[in-house]
């Protein structure tokens, strides 16, 4: 039981630790290259968010914009831009088609690069063909700029007193009331075996008192 305690537990912080890390804004420094209108067709399986930027309806084939990015490195990465309007996780972003022009004003070449911090949340997994999603663009003067990821950090202040808060109150509910409750019912099960123990004692005298009547 120990084994699975431990496991099941193991299991939970790794699917809340996932959560945060998929939802969480994160900030890359990259060079915008190009952007694009990704059509998806129905029966496209693959894994691309909502895609709610417009939709054909005779067809329901699904458009989502796109914007092509080279990190410093020379690696590339390809962002999905869509609104989140009032759903999950909660960015309440409406101004999709502003942050596609934005990138189309930001798109540069590696003889003149302009570099470009794009706030996003979400993954890329190209065998799923999953893309993260950007919330906001801003020119930066070089790839050296340093990110201080402010909405984080004041996240996991609050998420760690919220924490604190929590285990204080259990605390509190256990020693006021979980405890005594143990207590009591230790109690009530010593006295229980006290009487049993002398129940046991008082006849075990009355069968030897009951033997000795017989051999007088």
């Amino acid at each position: 039981m120990r084994y699975l305690k431990w496991a099941l537990l193991a299991l939970g912080a790794v699917l809340v630790l996932s959560a945060l890390h998929y939802n969480l804004p994160r900030h890359d420094v990259v060079r915008i290259v190009g952007t694009n209108i990704q059509r998806i067709d129905p029966s496209d399986t693959r894994v691309f968010g909502t895609l709610n930027s417009g939709a054909d309806a005779r067809s329901g084939t699904t458009f989502g914009n796109v914007i092509y990015a080279i990190f410093p490195d020379g690696k590339p990465m390809v962002y999905r831009n869509e609104d989140t309007e009032w759903g999950w996780p909660p960015y309440f972003k409406f101004n999709s088609s502003d942050i596609q022009a934005k990138a189309e004003d930001l798109t540069s070449t590696a003889d003149s690069p302009t570099w470009v911090v794009v706030t996003r949340y979400g993954w890329r997994v190209q065998v799923l063909s999953m893309f993260p999603n950007a919330v906001k663009l801003r020119e930066v003067d070089g790839p050296e700029v340093t990110v201080i990821p402010w909405f984080n950090i004041f996240f996991f202040i609050v998420l760690a007193g919220l924490a604190i808060l929590v285990r204080g109150m259990w605390m509190q509910f256990r020693e006021r009331t979980i405890d005594p409750a143990l207590e009591d019912m230790g109690d009530a099960w010593d006295t229980r075996s006290d009487l049993a123990r002398k129940r046991a004692r008082t006849n075990v005298g009355r069968f030897k008192a009951w033997m000795r009547s017989l051999r007088s």
